[in-house]
């Protein structure tokens, strides 16, 4: 299950969408999934030694309370929480994308797409409040039906190149690589691999959690590594660049090009499919972090308390209502657009936490905290420099209005933090004085 968590939170619909993102980049794009590929890698790595040598540890809150103390990871965990219902909104955006194509009647009323996006959000906050083996078990039965239309990409490619080798020459585009192209292809493509740290956040409920969520990270994110540029490539090579820029499903269209139109139909729902398992999974990952914050007395305790389905019920129903206001706020733009768009600002806000996780393993592995892995933590420490040096070539690529927004968040979670600090303050100081009374 925590397998199926990883692999099916990064493998949602960003994947589906991206080439017609990245159309306008030609074969820049390869090289740019290429270190986006090898970046992940490394935070996989990264994230897998932090699992095993903290296994009890609140995940990425835990990691950088210990390396850095509680204000950063505080703020660190407020943007990744703000970035995942976002990630949330973006996902039911891109799965209606794809339900256009065999459900045309969703483009026949302009308020039809945001009320399916809607219904679908809060079908899977019901889900999760069923608890985490009913999420469990719905996230391995969505995964492997969402790897199949990617296994049919890449056969129906390899196929093409077999019986019409000329395909992949009549749109092939050779515009110049430039730095700046390479970094904003490396921002777009990391969107699509979000979600390698996700086995970590609900530890508190995985089983033999030192040795399971270490397995489930690196095995997770080398499986999606292995389909993605397969999956990337084969749209991008069969399908003229300014059709493909502007398409809503661009692997359907593929697949509608050369076996006709009713195949784009069972591929457009084998991907909506795999996008409601991201949603499923993401709805989870929400509730657990904003049940995290609340643990550490910084939301509302209401927040942290859990059903008769060891499901925090307040944590998941506040978490609906943000993704609600945040898909609504921004669903007068494009499907295209808006995917683009928010793409970009979720890849921002979850930059601090590989940044703090990548480099608690650099300080706590100079304070030898994690023993029990000294004969691997030098090799480790490398890993996590790489994994800050990639970290940084994104930043570059996401442009100065999207980091300026992460920012933004890291500073309108200060007030919160104060706030939080100074109620526990006073709850002590009005429990301190009652016993003495």
């Amino acid at each position: 299950m925590c397998t199926a968590l990883v692999v099916g939170n990064v493998i949602g619909v960003g994947v589906f969408l991206l080439p017609a993102s990245l159309a306008p980049y030609g074969l820049t794009a390869l090289t740019g999934w290429l270190i986006t590929v090898i970046g992940c890698i490394f935070l996989a790595i990264s994230f897998a030694y932090l699992a095993r040598a903290f296994p009890h540890d609140d995940g990425p809150y835990g990691y950088t309370k210990r390396a850095f103390g509680d204000g950063l990871a505080f703020t660190v965990m407020w943007c990744y929480w703000v970035s995942t219902w976002v990630t949330n909104a973006t996902i039911a955006v891109g799965v209606v994308g794809y339900l256009t194509v065999f459900i045309p009647a969703l483009n026949s009323r302009p308020w039809l797409p945001p009320v399916t996006a809607l219904s679908l959000l809060w079908f899977f906050v019901l889900l999760n409040l069923r608890g985490a083996r009913a999420v469990g078990g719905t996230q391995i039965v969505t995964t492997a039906l969402k790897l199949l239309p990617m296994a049919g990409v890449i056969c129906l490619g390899l196929w093409v190149l077999l019986t019409d080798p000329s395909a992949y020459r009549n749109h092939v585009i050779t515009s110049p690589t430039s730095l700046s192209d390479l970094s904003r292809v490396s921002t777009l493509t990391l969107y699509a691999m979000l979600g390698i740290e996700c086995a970590t956040i609900p530890a508190c409920r995985v089983r033999n959690p030192e040795r399971t969520i270490p397995l489930a990270t690196v095995i997770g994110t080398i499986l999606t590594a292995a389909v993605y540029i397969g999956v990337s490539i084969v749209p991008m090579l069969l399908i003229p660049q300014a059709a493909l820029a502007a398409s809503n499903a661009p692997v359907a269209d593929v697949f509608v090009r050369i076996l006709g139109a009713r195949s784009g139909d069972v591929v457009a729902l084998f991907v909506s499919i795999g996008g409601l398992g991201a949603l499923n999974g993401w709805t989870m990952i929400l509730g657990d972090v904003t049940q995290t914050i609340a643990r550490h007395g910084h939301f509302p305790q209401v927040l942290a308390k859990e059903n008769r389905h060891g499901a925090p019920t307040g944590a998941l129903i506040l978490t609906g209502v943000v993704a609600s206001i945040m898909l609504l706020s921004n669903y007068a733009q494009s499907i295209g657009n808006l995917f683009v768009f928010l793409s970009v600002v979720v890849t921002a806000a979850n930059l601090p936490v590989y940044f703090s996780c990548t480099l608690a393993i650099v300080v706590l592995g100079r304070q030898g905290l994690a023993s029990a892995q000294r004969k691997r933590t030098l090799t480790v420490i490398g890993a996590a420099v790489c994994a800050v040096v990639y970290c940084a070539w994104v930043s570059i690529g996401i442009g100065l209005k999207p980091l300026l927004w992460t920012v933004a968040l890291g500073a309108v979670s200060a007030p919160v933090y104060w706030v939080s600090r100074r109620a526990a303050q006073m709850k002590i100081g009005h429990t301190a004085h009652s016993v003495r009374e």
